[in-house]
Formats: structure tokens, C-alpha cells, sequence
């Protein structure tokens, strides 16, 4: 999956520190590095809880990987200014129709994908599909504490009065997902609605 000189985009954390083994879409890159492969890797901080500076840096830098650290916002200028090549997340649950519920932000890097026309794959064990869910409508989306918005760490940074809206997931279109990696192999859409 990855090539030499590919420039890829994670968000979130779905490395060791989230699941068994090596992870899901982290361990596609240790089995990259393991083979020689030369290609970097942008991880966003993924707010509010700040996964991907706080756990996907350090679980990427501990392992050699070549790794950036940016913004949530800067995930648009990252894919046209750095050539980003594909995106490749994980995924807390996946929908019988291939839906997929990740953490806040995903749905949006699918659709920055599409319309840079780069692949977006999601990485997640087969205990992941939950076949009782026709699609993403169903998938029960948690709203987190408020806050989570309103401080970063101890510091308060918004008016304590404020409104928030601060979902933990968003539910990604199958449509905008190009394959399914799994323990099994990697299935574009139609093939993943056949597992």
C-alpha cells in the first residue's frame, strides 16, 4: 500500500496505543519502514484531545518513522502544498454498507481526498464491521463533554458561557472511501460489502 515517495496524511490515533499488536493504520507503516520503503507521514493533532500530537507522534517518531506534526486546519494546505499522495485512518466502527465512524475530522479528509483525487483508505480489524448496522445513519455518534472546547488543558480559552457542539465521531460516506484495509486484505467498497 505504501510506495516509495509517498507522502501520507493520518489523523487521529489507531496505533498501539489504540488497539492490539502495532495498531491499524500506524502498522501499515512499520510494515512499510520494515521494507524499505522511503515516504513520510503527516499526522494532525486531532482536537479537542490533541490524539495525534499526543500518541500518534510519539508512537511514529519512536518507531524511525519520517513524521510532521500539524494543525487539524492545515490538512487542505497540507495536501496541495506537500503532495500528499494518499490518506490512510482508522475507524472505531464500520457499517454494513462500508459507512465508517471515525474521530471528528475524518469525514472532512475524506472529502479534502475526493476532491484532490487521492486515494483514502480506512484500517481497521474485522471486530471493527459490526454487521447489525445497515449504515452510518445508525451509528450512534457520542457528544463529549463541553469542556473539552472550552479549555485546552487548564487554560480556559473561550468565553465559559459558550454554546459547543463537540461530537466525537463523524460517520465517513462509503462513497468517498477508495478500499477497507482489514487483517484479510484490502477491499475497494463493492468487494467489502461481499465480506
Amino acid at each position: 500500500l505504501i510506495k516509495d515517495k509517498d507522502i501520507v496524511l493520518t489523523h487521529c490515533n489507531a496505533g498501539m496505543l489504540a488497539t492490539a499488536g502495532h495498531g491499524t493504520a500506524l502498522s501499515i507503516f512499520y510494515e512499510a519502514k520494515k521494507k524499505g520503503k522511503k515516504f513520510k507521514v503527516y499526522a494532525d493533532e486531532t482536537r479537542p484531545l490533541m490524539q495525534g500530537s499526543r500518541l500518534t507522534m510519539w508512537e511514529l517518531m519512536k518507531n524511525g518513522i519520517d513524521a510532521t506534526l500539524i494543525c487539524d486546519d492545515m490538512a487542505a494546505s497540507t495536501i496541495r502544498n506537500k503532495g500528499v499522495t494518499k490518506i490512510i485512518v482508522g475507524a472505531d466502527r464500520i457499517a454494513r454498507n462500508g459507512d465508517a465512524a471515525n474521530k471528528i475530522g475524518t469525514y472532512g479528509l475524506a472529502v479534502l481526498a475526493k476532491y484532490h483525487n487521492i486515494p483514502f483508505y480506512i484500517a481497521a480489524p474485522s471486530s471493527t464491521i459490526d454487521h447489525n448496522i445497515k449504515t452510518g445513519k445508525d451509528i450512534p455518534i457520542e457528544e463529549r463533554k463541553r469542556e473539552e472546547l472550552i479549555y485546552v488543558g487548564a487554560k480556559q480559552t473561550a468565553p465559559i458561557k459558550a454554546k459547543v457542539y463537540n461530537p466525537a465521531f463523524d460517520v465517513t460516506p462509503a462513497r468517498l472511501i477508495t478500499a477497507i484495509i482489514t487483517e484479510s486484505g484490502v477491499y475497494d467498497i463493492k468487494g467489502f460489502r461481499r465480506i
